[in-house]
């Protein structure tokens, strides 16, 4: 997946872990992803989060997509933080799974907190 993902690769996302329902992702936030306050940009951190509801739900090697998706920002993102992304399959149905993904800083920090709920489709594809 990730080598077709150019958003994700230019986002800087390295794949630290990932078996079928859970990912762990990691990256660090760079000068051009810094808002006008100073702290990382919130869609930022939500890319990010995005990213691991993406390959999380396509571990099962179905193609799945977003349908209600929820974050929150307990506490700023800066410059030169590493955020990890982890996730935890709620539920897996046949045509719906939930997932939910902490997000936290080098230092442990939850950072923000993400809801998904995607619909997976019939469409299975390799996974490599």
């Amino acid at each position: 997946m990730m080598s077709h993902d150019a958003f994700s690769k230019w986002l800087g996302i390295e794949v630290i872990e990932v078996e079928p329902g859970a990912v762990e992702l990691k990256m660090k936030v760079r000068s051009e992803m810094i808002n006008g306050f100073g702290v990382a940009h919130g869609g930022v951190t939500f890319s990010l989060a995005d990213s691991a509801l993406a390959f999380a739900s396509a571990g099962h090697g179905r193609i799945s997509l977003a349908l209600d998706v929820s974050i929150s920002y307990p506490a700023p993102v800066y410059e030169g933080d590493i955020l990890t992304a982890k996730t935890t399959q709620l539920h897996l149905g046949n045509t719906i799974g939930n997932y939910h993904i902490t997000v936290t800083n080098q230092k442990g920090v939850l950072v923000a907190t993400f809801q998904g709920t995607v619909y997976r489709t019939k469409r299975e594809f390799e996974i490599s």
